[in-house]
């Protein structure tokens, strides 16, 4: 039997990016401040790091799979020059209206990751901005959602107004994350 692994969950604009709208470019992808230090705080617990991310845009073209698999290489290379391993990224390329069963909140991205990955959900996190993404971590069994906005969201285990708040709440609340 394989021995599951603590995850972290994170969304990607909004938590990762700064979201501008669409973001498809490396000139237009601007890293949320303190996001590398606080994935870092996660890794130096044991937890392996994961994107899921509704990637809309595509299905509307704003941008092709190409265009976004070249963004998402630059972006896995520059957490890897911050000595941080992101193992998969998964997106849902698909618009609201399709109904697909991978578009947040709906648990397609993470029953993907978890086909190759043997994950302990109910020991791991999940990071997101909006309200698709605390309720995908309770739907897919997540043990723990961060929320990072300006207003509450639902079901969040914890909440904090920016990235930047929430590492330094965990730095000086160690027995927080185990």
């Amino acid at each position: 039997m394989e021995i599951q692994r603590k995850a972290l969950f994170l969304d990607r604009d909004g938590i990762i990016n700064v979201d501008h709208g669409y973001v498809h470019t490396q000139e237009g992808f601007e890293f949320i401040q303190g996001i590398f230090t606080l994935v870092r705080h996660f890794v130096s617990k044991g937890y392996q790091i994961f994107v899921v991310t509704n990637q809309s845009g595509i299905g509307r073209g704003y941008y092709n799979q190409a265009q976004f698999h070249t963004l998402t290489t630059w972006m896995i290379e520059r957490f890897q020059s911050e000595s941080i391993y992101i193992e998969k990224v998964t997106f849902c390329p698909h618009l609201p209206s399709e109904g697909c069963h991978c578009r947040k909140p709906r648990t397609g991205m993470i029953e993907e990751i978890t086909q190759s990955y043997p994950l302990d959900l109910k020991s791991s996190y999940f990071i997101g901005d909006k309200q698709s993404d605390m309720d995908l971590a309770r739907e897919a069994g997540i043990g723990q959602s961060i929320a990072i906005s300006l207003l509450p969201l639902a079901d969040a285990s914890m909440h904090f107004l920016t990235i930047s708040a929430c590492q330094e709440y965990l730095e000086e609340n160690p027995d927080k994350i185990l």
